[in-house]
């Protein structure tokens, strides 16, 4: 199991641009607002051979209230469950009594911290860290994370000799067979293989951090009744039975008019990036709302990314038979378009009908990495043609040959023939479905392509040797003789 480091201080000191120099990412988000980091938010280093997971926590500045208390109380859990912490605080602003109060957590608490004077640039490394001793907590490790300037050696005179010795007493405790967290390298790679990557979209306060922390059974993600409390696309890893799942919760996504604060039009970015990463998507529509423009193009998205799809109607509860109907008669009539998507009525806030999602969410994930040989896509296509005949093109029959896979996630089926390119998108559409149909796909996209047979030597003159020329000619003069004596023949005859 790999070392966890918690990044910890207040707000606005550095942690997320430290996060993002440590991860070589930019998966958190970095503005000069404070309290731009809501959730937990974890990332893997690798320095050198070593490695570990880092974890990002929103400010704590001893005033929170509303949506920043819960922040703060996402801070502390990140404490908790780290091996080590980093203390982060800013050097241009000196000890505080919000620092004070994060320092005396952490004694509590027992853990191994190292404090880093962030902001040092331009100013003098030595006079700057002065005012931190302090806090007591020992030496204090100058840098400047938006420059890069003080990370190598934060990492190698602090973690490195510590991690690599937590890394050592793991491996003995390994070889003396009381690590129960190994596995075999065959089980692993099998997990890995299994290993489904579920984003949860959907506009702004329909209930995916509601659904998140439902599906983890934790207060994971910050949950407040206020539009947009999620602003970066939080990497959630967990287990269901035996499969691995990385949880992807997003910001909510509003119409493009309506995204004002670059903030939030970040957040955006970060959810269809997420949209793109995932294997999975599960859309989460509000029953109380019906659906809108902003759910039609999230899922105009999903669907041109490729992305397997469930769609999950929340805040059913409480609604009424007829209600329920209208709903339902609006969803038929708005979504008849993505028939092959599996349809939930649920409540995330009480949990009904969770438990069914991921029964369809393993089903699209199986239907779009399916692996499908030439010899069985050439027999579906050979029986969509004896059903239903392709269409005359000029008078002359369209012809298709063979398919094949041309890839996955989602399927994509090429089909050979003559004069595909003339072929109506009716047809085409034709096609798309008895492959579904048979294959039994759920859940995901099929895609299939058209691909005419051309003939290599088309339009090529065949360009003889002078021995094949010499030979040609003789040919020609003999069957010139050989003619002319037949007709002399025939002549005296």
């Amino acid at each position: 199991m790999l070392p966890v480091v918690a990044l910890v201080g207040r707000p606005n000191v550095g942690k997320s641009t430290l996060f993002n120099r440590l991860t070589r990412t930019r998966d958190a988000l970095v503005a000069d607002f404070p309290g731009l980091t809501r959730d937990r938010k974890y990332g893997s280093v690798d320095y050198e051979g070593l490695e570990f997971i880092v974890v990002d926590t929103g400010g704590i500045d001893g005033s929170e209230e509303g949506i920043e208390l819960e922040m703060a109380e996402q801070s502390l859990k990140a404490i908790d469950e780290a091996d080590v912490v980093l203390f982060l605080v800013d050097a241009r602003a000196g000890a505080t009594v919000a620092d004070e109060a994060i320092a005396n957590h952490i004694r509590r608490v027992n853990k191994t911290v190292f404090l880093v004077a962030n902001k040092t640039d331009g100013l003098d490394a030595d006079t700057a860290i002065a005012d931190f001793y302090s806090l007591g907590i020992g030496e204090v490790y100058p840098i400047a994370a938006a420059h890069g300037r003080g990370v190598t050696a934060l990492l190698q005179q602090a973690l490195v000799p510590l991690l690599t010795e937590q890394q050592k007493q793991r491996l003995a405790a390994f070889e003396a067979g009381e690590d129960l967290d190994a596995i075999d390298e065959d089980a692993e790679q099998e997990q890995r293989d299994k290993h489904i990557k579920l984003a949860i979209v959907g506009r702004p306060n329909v209930g995916k951090s509601t659904l998140t922390n439902r599906i983890l059974g934790e207060e994971r993600v910050i949950v407040y009744d206020m539009p947009g409390t999620t602003r970066d696309a939080i990497y959630i890893p967990m287990q269901r039975g035996e499969r691995e799942y990385t949880l992807i919760d997003t910001a909510g996504v509003r119409r493009r008019g309506r995204i004002d604060d670059v903030v939030e039009k970040f957040s955006v970015i970060k959810t269809l990036q997420a949209i793109e990463d995932a294997n999975v998507v599960i859309l989460v529509l509000d029953a109380r709302l019906g659906i809108s423009e902003q759910d039609l193009s999230i899922l105009g998205f999903v669907l041109n990314a490729g992305r397997s799809l469930v769609i999950a109607v929340n805040k059913w509860d409480g609604l009424d038979d007829g209600i329920k109907d209208e709903v339902k008669r609006e969803l038929d009539r708005r979504l008849g378009f993505i028939d092959f998507a599996r349809l939930h009525f649920i409540s995330a806030l009480h949990g009904s009908g969770v438990g069914n999602l991921f029964e369809s969410v393993e089903e699209a994930f199986d239907s779009a990495t399916r692996r499908v040989n030439t010899a069985l896509l050439t027999k579906i296509m050979n029986m969509a043609q004896e059903d239903h005949q392709p269409p005359l093109v000029k008078g002359r029959r369209v012809k298709l040959k063979y398919a094949h896979a041309g890839g996955y996630n989602p399927p994509l089926i090429v089909i050979h023939g003559t004069q595909v390119e003339d072929l109506p998108d009716s047809y085409k559409r034709y096609l798309m479905n008895y492959f579904r149909k048979s294959l039994q796909l759920m859940g995901t996209p099929v895609r299939v392509e058209f691909r005419g047979t051309e003939n290599p030597f088309a339009e090529k003159r065949n360009t003889l040797t002078p021995n094949q020329q010499y030979k040609r000619d003789r040919l020609i003069k003999a069957k010139a003789n050989l003619a002319n004596k037949k007709k002399v023949g025939h002549n005296q005859g």
